[in-house]
This record gives C-alpha cells, sequence and structure tokens, in this order.
C-alpha cells in the first residue's frame, strides 16, 4: 500500500470537511441566484460602472454639502493603534515561550484580530466626527449625525473593508489554494543545486500565473520530497519563499494579493506584464545565487552517505490530478481577467454582476473538491489551515487599516511631494516587509492616486505605479509575515521536519541576499526626481 493510500483520521475528516464545503458553496450560489432574480447584483454592478447612485437624490447632495464643510475628515493618528498591534502580535506572538502554543490556534488568532477591529469599530462609533467615504459599490458619503452612536460610520468601515476589499482577496486566495491542493507532483529527483533552481524556476513562471500561493502549493511537496535525504534543507526553503512566494509573481494581477487590490482599483489586468525586466533581474538572480551557495558551501557539506542515498532513491515525476484542476486554474485566472463590474467584458458593453466573478471562482472550488481524486489531497496532506489561518487574521488587518487608509488619503499629497519613485519603493517595500504587502500597497496606491484620472494606471502615475508593484511584491519575501503564502511554506517545511530559522533568522538571510539584490535593481530601473504632485497635474490638465 503506497502513502497515497493510506488514510489517517486527519485526512478523513479533511475529506468530510471538503464534502462540507461543497455544500456550503451551493448554498451561497443558490443565495447569489436568489438575489440576482430580485435584481440587487445587477445593481450594484451600475453603481460600481457609473460610480455613484444616481437615485441617492437629496441624500447624495446633502453628504457632499456636508463633505465640503469639514476642514478634516481623516482621524487621529493614534487609531492605527490597533493595527499596529495586531501587526505585533503576528511577528511576536509565535516567537514568545507564554504564547507561541497558544496562537497555533486558528481560532485565538481570530481572537485577536477581530477583538483589535473592534476597537477600530468603536472609535468610529463613539469618537469620530467627520464624514467617511463608501467606496463600494458606488462612491458616497455617510455624514455625521447629531448626537448617539454613528452606526452609519460602522457600516461604511465594514463595507469598504470586507465587501469592497476583504471578500475579492480571500476567495482569490481561497481558491488558488483549495485548487492547487488537488494537484500532486510527486517524485524524488537527484538533489543537486541545479534541481532545486530548476524548481524554483519553473514556480517563478507558475507563481505569475496561478498566484504566489498556488504555486507554493504546487511545487512545496516536490522539493521537500527532493531534498529529504539532505541535512542542509533550510537554505533551499527561504530562497523558495524569495522566488515563488514573492519575487515570481509580479506579472499578473493573480500573481500576488497587492497587485490583486490594484486590479480591483482599476489597474489594467495586462498592465503588470510591464514589470517584465525588474522580474527577470531580480528571480535570475536570486538564482544564480542559490546555485552558487548550495553547490559550494550547502551541498559539500552533506555527507557521503546521505549523497549516496540520494542518488540511490530517486524517483521519475509523476503528476497526478493536472487535467481537471489545472483547467479550473485556468478558469479562476479567466474569471478575475473577464468579470471585473468595474469593467465591460472585453468585446461587450455588458458589465458583469457583481461578486459573479467570486461566485464563478468558488464553483469552480466545488467542481474541484467535488470531481477531484480525494487520495491526491490526502497525499498531499491538505488541510483548509493554512488559508483559514490567513482569513482570520486578514480581516482583522482590512479594518484596522481603515483609519491608516484615510490619514494617508488625506495627507498624500504631502507625501507624494517628497517621494521620488525610488522613494515609493522603499517606503512601500519597508512596510511590507513587516506590515504585510496587500494593504500597504493599497495605502500607497490611493497615496499616489490622481482624482479623476483613469487610464491603464487607474490615475497613478506609471513610474511611481511600478514602484509601489514592485516594493509591495519583492520586499513581502523580506519577512515570514510580508505575504500569505510564506507563513504556508514554512509551516509544510516545518511539518516535514525541516529546521526553519526563527523570524529574525530569516532575516538574515532576506538582508544579506535578497536586500542587495533589490538595491541593485532599483538602482537599475528608477529616476531620483520627485514626480509632480497632485495640484501641479491637475494644474497642467487645467491648462490643457
Amino acid at each position: 500500500m503506497t502513502s497515497s493510500d493510506k488514510v489517517s483520521s486527519d485526512s478523513v475528516s479533511e475529506i468530510t470537511t471538503g464534502n462540507a464545503v461543497v455544500w456550503a458553496i451551493l448554498g451561497i450560489i443558490a443565495i447569489y441566484l436568489a438575489t440576482a432574480l430580485a435584481g440587487y447584483p445587477q445593481y450594484a454592478t451600475q453603481l460600481a460602472s457609473t460610480g455613484h447612485d444616481d437615485h441617492a437624490g437629496e441624500q447624495h447632495a446633502a453628504t457632499e454639502q456636508a463633505v465640503a464643510e469639514d476642514v478634516s475628515t481623516a482621524p487621529p493618528f493614534w487609531t492605527i493603534i490597533p493595527f499596529v498591534l495586531l501587526l505585533g502580535a503576528i511577528a511576536t506572538f509565535p516567537l514568545m515561550h507564554n504564547t507561541e502554543h497558544w496562537w497555533e490556534n486558528n481560532l485565538h488568532r481570530f481572537y485577536v484580530a477581530a477583538g483589535l477591529g473592534v476597537l477600530t469599530l468603536s472609535y468610529y462609533a463613539f469618537l469620530h466626527r467627520a464624514s467617511v467615504e463608501i467606496h463600494w459599490p458606488g462612491h458616497s458619503v455617510t455624514p455625521v449625525v447629531d448626537g448617539g452612536v454613528q452606526i452609519g460610520f460602522v457600516r461604511a468601515i465594514l463595507v469598504n473593508a470586507i465587501l469592497s476589499e476583504f471578500v475579492p482577496f480571500i476567495v482569490l486566495l481561497f481558491s488558488l489554494y483549495t485548487i492547487a491542493g488537488g494537484i500532486r507532483i510527486e517524485g524524488d529527483l537527484r538533489a543537486d543545486s541545479v534541481t532545486n533552481a530548476t524548481i524554483m524556476g519553473v514556480g517563478a513562471v507558475l507563481a505569475s500565473l496561478i498566484g504566489t500561493t498556488g504555486a507554493a502549493m504546487l511545487l512545496i511537496r516536490v522539493l521537500l520530497e527532493t531534498n529529504r535525504e539532505r541535512k542542509h534543507v533550510a537554505h533551499t526553503v527561504i530562497f523558495f519563499i524569495f522566488i515563488v512566494c514573492n519575487c515570481g509573481g509580479c506579472l499578473l494581477p493573480i500573481g500576488d494579493p497587492p497587485l490583486f487590490l490594484g486590479y480591483l482599483q482599476g489597474v489594467h489586468f495586462l498592465w503588470t506584464l510591464n514589470l517584465w525586466p525588474s522580474w527577470l533581474t531580480v528571480n535570475g538572480l536570486l538564482l544564480l545565487v542559490y546555485l552558487i551557495m548550495d553547490r559550494f558551501f550547502f551541498h559539500s557539506k552533506e555527507t557521503i552517505r546521505d549523497i549516496e542515498r540520494d542518488i540511490e532513491q530517486t524517483r521519475k515525476l509523476r503528476i497526478t490530478g493536472l487535467k481537471l484542476n489545472g483547467s479550473l486554474l485556468i478558469g479562476v485566472v479567466l474569471a478575475v481577467a473577464l468579470l471585473d463590474p468595474n469593467k465591460a467584458v472585453p468585446g461587450t458593453n455588458w458589465h458583469a454582476w457583481m461578486y459573479l466573478r467570486e461566485i464563478v471562482q468558488l464553483g469552480l472550488v466545488a467542481v474541484s473538491l467535488y470531481f477531484g481524486q480525494k487520495s491526491v489531497r490526502v497525499a498531499n496532506d491538505f488541510s483548509f489551515g493554512a488559508i483559514i489561518e490567513v482569513a482570520a487574521l486578514f480581516i482583522g488587518i482590512f479594518i484596522c487599516m481603515q483609519p491608516a487608509l484615510q490619514i494617508l488619503s488625506e495627507k498624500g499629497e504631502l507625501i507624494a511631494s517628497k517621494l521620488s519613485p525610488g522613494g515609493y519603493f522603499w517606503a512601500t517595500g519597508a512596510l511590507s516587509s513587516f506590515l504585510d504587502n496587500a494593504p500597504t500597497y493599497l495605502v500607497f496606491f490611493e497615496t499616489a492616486q490622481i482624482p479623476g484620472k483613469g487610464g491603464p494606471t487607474a490615475g497613478v502615475p506609471e513610474a511611481i505605479l511600478v514602484s509601489i508593484s514592485l516594493g509591495a511584491v519583492f520586499m513581502g519575501a523580506m519577512t515570514y509575515i510580508g505575504n500569505g503564502p510564506n507563513f504556508m511554506v514554512k509551516a509544510i517545511a516545518e511539518k516535514s521536519n525541516v529546521k526553519m530559522p526563527s523570524f529574525f533568522g530569516y532575516m538574515v538571510y532576506s538582508c544579506l541576499i535578497l536586500l542587495p539584490i533589490l538595491v541593485f535593481d532599483q538602482w537599475q530601473n528608477f529616476e531620483s526626481e520627485p514626480p509632480p504632485s497632485k495640484a501641479e497635474t491637475a494644474m497642467v490638465q487645467q491648462a490643457e
């Protein structure tokens, strides 16, 4: 009996959970179809495509007047404290003896994230006294209500954080993670430098096509199986995190969460292909450094016995589950590219109904879970734990970051006037290293965006958007908390008995290896002159 046929109690539990997920998805689809019969998704799409509610009438005029009368609509700086505390918990709780095991429970992670989210919502309910903009499905403004609890503000923040940002974000990650979990690449190749670099090179390409999460989940197990006879494997997993979990994913919005958020904000789907020179430079240099380090340092430290065992126990690669799930992954990419409610489907005047894109993705997940081979997921030791961890934390992150977004939106002109494109790269990248790259990207995107200007870059000057995109994607690899797949790969490696470095031990690698490569790429690509401010740009447009 092969390992694929051995079903542990945990595996049986996950199969049962998978069946429950299928029924839950079918229930969601049924509810969506019922709302579609009532016309709600269609109406939301109308608001998203036109930008405002034509039926708002007097309320819209009143709220616009409220905005005009506000001296400042941004909350005070201390309101970002819950955001900082949440990110600090993510960084430190796994390291402290008293909390490391408690933090392993996803419910406990949710308690922390939700609790800090409630603190942020409490500020808006009881202390905030300026209008709040709503960005979903169209643009509107919630004014201050005299006396009492500001329920409208709480609603506005939840709409912006959950309906506008979190739902599309987590559905995409969930779809890629689950469908990729139904594909197994098994085998035991010779664990030499070239083989490992080849796996990572393939992963760098796949990361942009099926997402860093999908590519990482697809390839990490074959990388670990290939290197199971070696004693020194942690450095290989670290380079895998650098390349497959992060730097490989910058060519399409599907590749990395921050780029997907940019796509949701209006950046054209294929614009990110313009980032290919940096993609090639950074990933190429990382692979070259890995080849040199592994060949001349780590591989030479392996014992002769382990090397002989590695050669003797090689097995050819065998891929299972690809026919079905490979097609489904392509379906996810097409859904993201074609079903944006803010844009007409190419070649038509029809805008996809609101959340139809997410419903299609969930439907593809249901097909994968129901028709895919259960034995493949058992062999992959697949579970929903890793994606639940991401969801539990990010729901709090997206709520807690709303004050920071408001502050930067109001103070963005001052920031924008001080930063060159290179400055945007390092500012976005530095925060992406510790604050998670998806919300950090969104903060700087909103800061640089020129109101009323669209185009392929959604109103962000192209040089700045390049800087923000590369900073968020590449420097998400600087720490374990910079990007969701980093944590997932670390957990899978440790489950396979690979002793991974601590949070700060990992940073030794990223600072000594990744950072100099990014300095070189930044030196090649970004100008030193600051970009024109929003006011200057607006004056030029008026003159024209």
